[in-house]
């Protein structure tokens, strides 16, 4: 087996690794969301930024990891009602005058 095959075959099991990731729940867990955090404070810190607006930027990350996390727990809910067939009621405000 010559290098390029051995080279192709490992860039097809790393496609495989890569879609094989259930990105769902990645997104929606606190563990990774924290490991990121983790990871852009200490390269803040490294890059000379001070402690302070590392925090800055952990707390947005976080918060964005909240929203991430709200809008897909939302949509599989929906998705799994459509799925079941359980409709939906809409409800309209009137206009009070």
């Amino acid at each position: 087996m010559s290098n390029k095959d051995i080279l192709n075959e490992e860039i097809e099991e790393a496609k495989q690794a890569v879609t094989s990731i259930d990105w769902k729940r990645k997104l929606t867990s606190r563990k990774f969301w924290v490991a990121v955090c983790s990871f852009i404070t200490l390269v803040l810190v490294a890059c000379g930024k001070t402690e302070v607006e590392a925090k800055q930027v952990a707390a947005i990350v976080m918060a964005g990891a909240v929203v991430v996390g709200y809008i897909l727990g939302e949509g599989l809910t929906d998705f799994a009602s459509m799925s079941a067939g359980t409709e939906y009621e809409v409800y309209e405000e009137e206009d009070k005058e």
